[in-house]
């Protein structure tokens, strides 16, 4: 088997956003303005196995309740997305609107109904108007085309300031094999999972339950190890598609070299991903990665990690370039886990700031210099034991607090 091979995909070169039997297109629907794609479809021209991921917030809304119903099915045709209106708290006819959308997709392609799975984000508590739909999907459908992709990446933004596409090639059983993730998130981000959606389409063949199993494993490192702002959406929703187009043998264990390799790909694609969601946080200038170690179990590390990303006062400090090593540790103070401070170090990359729970002031200018930085890590050493993990987030800056004061305007 040849190496997993990256593809650096530039968004504008179409021909690279290909996978072997699905199609894909994007419209001006008109929910976002006479200017503005809002509207998508992605469709597999063979019934793809299907697996998916999504949002943990007891509220959900209405499209994320119907694709978790046609899940059950195993089987996929159809992903249609909306952008500007996120379907969620719009009760009955909100559900309504989500199972008759998905019917006008499955008769337009001749499919099952439950082969259509509908993801929407946008404003919620707003009620879609079945008018942009009767516009959208007809000129979805006489559209679809190998090169779409870009497009349906643009379609799906709401706040992002990038569309977020990634694909990796690989070589299974002597066949290449595809893997293309597309992904919209910038703010409502913190998973489990976050205002984020995701769809990756793979010519892989691969058994339902291997599928979801790969699939849970790479969001639990990917999507659900990001944070933004510590809000979780009502919409998040990943699905991974896997249409069988590139002819190996199927993927039937999680143990087998082959399935191991796709979870490696897959992983990684999903991870890149992850990481551009938070490149791309609302007002954003920073890339943070949070490494708690020493910890005595994984539970108690993520614990520390995630307090320390969604603190404010920690990400207001690194948009300032301040090196205040106080504020992380008061973070991993109050999220609920025992450590003894005095065995403590924190690291601004490789510039030690705190030595066994005090302070080393001479190395502040250093730890200021990594601040500048668009990207650095922050390491947390408890010395308690042999666990570790990694949150990734982003700073707090003034661009934030303009984009959601006035979201809906």
């Amino acid at each position: 088997m040849s190496d997993e091979k990256k593809v650096a995909v530039p968004l504008g070169d179409q021909a690279e956003l290909v996978v072997p039997g699905f199609k894909a297109a994007a419209v001006k629907a008109g929910i976002r303005g006479k200017d503005r794609l809002d509207m998508a479809l992605i469709y597999s021209e063979k019934p793809a196995a299907v697996a998916g991921c999504f949002t943990t917030s007891q509220v959900k809304a209405a499209p994320v309740l119907l694709d978790m119903e046609h899940l059950k099915s195993g089987s996929a045709r159809a992903i249609l997305v909306n952008s500007g209106v996120a379907n969620a708290c719009s009760g009955a006819q909100g559900m309504a609107f989500a199972k008759d959308t998905a019917v006008m997709v499955a008769q337009a392609l001749a499919v099952q109904n439950t082969d259509v799975h509908v993801c929407s984000t946008g404003v919620i508590g707003q009620q879609l108007e079945m008018a942009w739909f009767n516009k959208g999907v007809p000129a979805l459908v006489t559209s679809l085309s190998p090169g779409g992709f870009g497009a349906v990446a643009q379609a799906m933004m709401t706040t992002d300031t990038v569309p977020k596409v990634e694909k990796i090639s690989l070589d299974i059983g002597g066949r290449e094999v595809s893997i293309l993730g597309l992904a919209k998130g910038a703010g409502m981000i913190m998973p489990n999972m976050a205002t984020m959606l995701s769809f990756v389409m793979t010519d892989a063949a691969i058994a339902v339950d291997v599928l979801q199993a790969m699939l849970s494993k790479a969001v639990a490192q990917s999507f659900n190890v990001i944070t933004v702002d510590g809000d979780t959406s009502t919409n998040d929703t990943v699905l991974l598609l896997a249409n069988g187009v590139a002819g190996h043998e199927p993927l039937v264990s999680v143990d087998s070299p082959e399935a191991q390799l796709f979870q490696e790909a897959l992983d990684r694609l999903t991870k890149n991903l992850a990481l551009k969601i938070v490149a791309d946080g609302e007002g954003a200038t920073k890339l943070i990665t949070v490494r708690v170690q020493g910890a005595v179990n994984n539970g108690d590390a993520e614990k520390i990690g995630r307090t320390i990303a969604n603190s404010p006062l920690f990400k207001t400090a690194c948009f300032g370039e301040d090196a205040n090593w106080g504020r992380i540790f008061a973070a991993a103070g109050r999220a609920g886990v025992d450590f003894d401070q005095s065995k403590v170090d924190i690291f601004f990359d490789e510039v030690q700031m705190v030595a066994k729970g005090l302070g080393l002031f001479a190395n502040e200018a250093a730890a200021t210099q990594v601040l500048k930085q668009e990207d650095f890590v922050v390491t947390v050493d408890l010395h308690s034991g042999s666990d570790n993990c990694e949150i990734y987030t982003c700073d707090f800056s003034y661009e934030y607090v303009k984009i959601n004061g006035d979201y809906r305007s």
